[in-house]
Order: structure tokens, then C-alpha cells, then sequence
């Protein structure tokens, strides 16, 4: 059994007055947050989740609704939680060197910090799978901005698998990582195609049979997508959503 709790569901502009994306998987050998937006630690402190219990933090791509909570949360897990365990920071290949860069752009640099809890960096290459926490991820390479190295994640919990798309527009192949999934957690930017880098929620319906997983839940919903949220046809995230697997 794995848990799942929606920290942040909103595309980057907070559509609805959401936080953006996050979301904690639990499990019985630990837990994971994936992706871990500006708003995340607003959102933790909201869903009364303790910091420390967090083993890992998997970023999709370096946009600042994915990633840019990282330095506050160091900072948090070092000050208000007087942290000791080790914290597990995964990403595209590049993620130490992005996460030093934007914590010296806010003002918050991590070298030369006293820190309680070693930080350990994991690159997450397309197609190899990477031990991060209790979870076996392989990262797969989506259609975004490719400044930001986009991927989508397939997380594996012993016989349990959850696939994340992060930030994507349509590509062919993305049907083939979802295939077979307990769940798919699948950004739907939109109603209708509205911008080539992110899915809408009517190329979801057309596709959907394509995708084959068990369940799916959309996330990373914009202001029309917000408005419409539980009123369609597939399962729509909102912030503290919870469910079991």
C-alpha cells in the first residue's frame, strides 16, 4: 500500500489560488516528494507534514514551479527542524549545479553553510533507472522547453508503479510510459490546446485509451482547467488530495 498527497495541483501562475506542484508519495519504507515548487513549503506547513519524514526530493525540470522551493526547504529542514538524516535531491543531469545556482540567486547560498545533514545529489539520465529513497525511478524525456532538461518520472514501489509526466505538451511515445502504471499522475495545462508544451484536456480524452494505466489523476491545471476541476470525465487533483494505492 502507498500513500499519495497533492501539495500543489496549479500550473505555474497558482490558477484557482493553488499552490504549484508537489506532491509526497508514503510508503512503508519511507517517503518521497516529487517536485517541490516556490509554494511547496507554504503547502507542507499547511498539510501538517513533517519535513524530517521526507527521505528524498525528485525534480522533473528546472522550471521554478518544479524546483524553486528547494533552497527554503534546506534551509527550513536545517534551522526549524534541526534536521540530522541525509536528504536525497534527484534530478536531470545538471540538478547540484542548478539548485547551488538558485540558492545563490535567492540570496540563501549552500557552500560554506554549517549543515546538520549531508545533501546528496542523484542525476536522473533518460532511460537508466536510479535507487532514490525507497523508490526505483527511470526518468523519460518530455516535450517542454528544453532549456529546462523536461522529464517525466516512473516510479516503482516494489510491485506498485506510479508515472509522473511533468511538464509536457503531446509526443508519441508518451503512451509507452504510462503503460501499465497503477497510476498516472498527467499534467492538463488546459480545456483545449492552448500552448505546444502542454497537454490540454481534450487531447487527454482522445488519448486516453492509448495510455493505459489502471487509474490517472490530472494536475498542473490552469484557470479554465481549475474551474472545471471534478466536473470531467478522469479523476482531477486538487491541493490535499489524498488517495491510496
Amino acid at each position: 500500500m502507498i500513500d499519495l498527497h497533492f501539495i500543489g495541483t496549479s500550473d505555474a501562475f497558482g490558477a484557482g489560488g493553488r499552490r504549484q506542484a508537489a506532491f509526497l508519495i508514503r510508503e512503508p519504507s519511507g517517503c518521497v516528494l516529487v517536485d517541490c515548487g516556490t509554494t511547496t513549503n507554504t503547502g507542507l506547513n499547511a498539510e501538517e507534514v513533517d519535513r524530517n519524514q521526507i527521505d528524498a526530493i525528485m525534480v522533473s525540470h528546472f522550471h521554478a514551479d518544479h524546483f524553486g522551493g528547494i533552497p527554503l526547504f534546506l534551509l527550513a529542514a536545517l534551522h526549524e527542524d534541526q534536521r540530522k538524516r541525509p536528504l536525497t535531491i534527484a534530478g536531470p543531469p545538471g540538478i547540484e549545479s542548478r539548485v547551488t545556482q538558485l540558492a545563490a540567486a535567492m540570496g540563501h547560498a549552500i557552500p560554506g553553510r554549517a549543515w546538520t545533514f549531508a545533501i546528496d545529489y542523484k542525476e536522473l539520465p533518460a532511460g537508466n533507472p536510479v535507487d532514490v529513497g525507497s523508490a526505483q525511478v527511470t526518468s523519460f524525456e518530455t516535450h517542454h522547453n528544453k532549456d529546462v532538461c523536461p522529464h517525466g518520472l516512473q516510479l516503482r514501489f516494489g510491485n506498485r508503479t506510479v508515472v509522473y509526466s511533468g511538464d509536457t505538451g503531446w509526443f508519441d511515445e508518451l503512451p509507452q510510459y504510462s503503460q501499465g502504471a497503477d497510476l498516472f499522475v498527467c499534467e492538463c495545462t488546459y480545456c483545449t490546446p492552448g500552448f505546444e508544451f502542454h497537454l490540454s484536456l481534450d487531447q487527454i480524452e482522445a488519448k486516453r485509451s492509448s495510455l493505459g494505466s489502471d487509474r490517472m489523476i490530472l494536475t498542473h491545471l490552469g484557470n479554465d482547467m481549475a474551474k472545471v476541476r471534478g466536473k470531467v470525465r478522469i479523476e482531477t487533483a486538487d491541493d490535499g488530495l489524498k488517495i491510496k494505492l
